[in-house]
């Protein structure tokens, strides 16, 4: 028995080989439902550009080849083209995945707060209490609770250990939170790739919109002869539309990946305070009874 227990902590690396299966999935999973949303967002710019923008009210004469009626911005962001339907895909994108990512951070969090929660458990520990720690924990739920509650049940195991010192307890412990956070924190931060990506391109493809409807204009003016002037700042004006659509997508998904990130940030704090708590209270608490014995 002694020696069996004495090969555990060598073959304690290959113990993460079983899990990696579980984020594997998880990743193709979110592939999948980024390409759904993406997919589906498209499918529903393309209604909007043709069926909402394009309705001929918006229009004089009621034709959709006419110009917009003045004050009429529905119709004037229709003529901005066809980058216009995947600027707005790109928004319903943004949108889509920042709702997304503020559910699952909220569902990480769990259903108090996460300063309450830290508290909690700290209380816990300095009463050597992991019982009640891990009771906290299971009415908490979410990844930080995951992550606390791994820890505090090797914290049992390792207190139960007698075959190693207690600095390979330790390590053991640090090592369980570690590869526990490993496998949360992904959950975390999926898709947030792809509002960042969209962060960056959105305005490049509105002044790729505009530059080509700047190069409808003027060769319109070209082919028509005589300067109009109208003509060309009507074609001009459309043609910006398509830069106002870009910023404006590009602004929103700046906000939403900051702010996402400082809440992942948040959620990898608490965990780190919680799990220095744990190795912490090990620590000293084990340190006391080999200087007792």
């Amino acid at each position: 028995m002694e020696q069996k227990n004495a090969v555990n902590p060598g073959a304690r690396p290959a113990a993460p080989a079983a899990p990696k299966a579980a984020p594997a999935k998880s990743s193709g999973g979110a592939s999948l439902f980024s390409v759904i949303v993406i997919i589906l967002a498209f499918i529903a710019s393309i209604v909007i550009f043709v069926f909402v923008l394009g309705d001929g009210s918006h229009y004089v004469g009621g034709n959709p080849e006419n110009n917009a009626k003045p004050g009429d911005y529905l119709g004037i962001v229709h003529k901005g083209g066809v980058i216009v339907p995947v600027l707005i895909t790109m928004l319903l994108c943004v949108i889509t995945f920042s709702i997304e990512r503020a559910l699952t951070i909220a569902r990480a969090k769990g259903s108090k707060s996460i300063e309450e929660f830290v508290r909690g458990v700290r209380q816990k520990l300095n009463s050597n209490d992991i019982n009640g720690a891990i009771a906290i924990c299971d009415q908490q739920k979410g990844s930080v609770a995951n992550v606390v509650r791994a820890g505090l049940k090797k914290y049992q195991e390792m207190g139960r250990e007698t075959t190693m010192n207690t600095d390979q307890r330790v390590l053991a412990i640090q090592k369980e939170i570690e590869e526990s956070t490993a496998l949360e924190l992904p959950m975390l931060e999926k898709n947030l790739v792809i509002i960042s990506t969209l962060a960056s391109i959105a305005t490049l493809v509105g002044l790729l919109g505009t530059v080509f409807g700047m190069i409808k204009a003027f060769s319109a003016l070209a082919q028509a002869g005589n300067p109009d002037a109208t003509a060309l700042a009507s074609g001009i004006s459309e043609a910006l539309i398509n830069t106002a659509l870009g910023i404006g997508t590009s602004a929103l998904a700046i906000v939403a990946y900051n702010f996402f990130t400082s809440k992942i940030d948040e959620l990898t704090y608490s965990i780190d305070e919680a799990g220095f708590s744990i190795i912490q209270t090990f620590a000293a608490q084990h340190s006391n009874k080999g200087q007792e014995s």
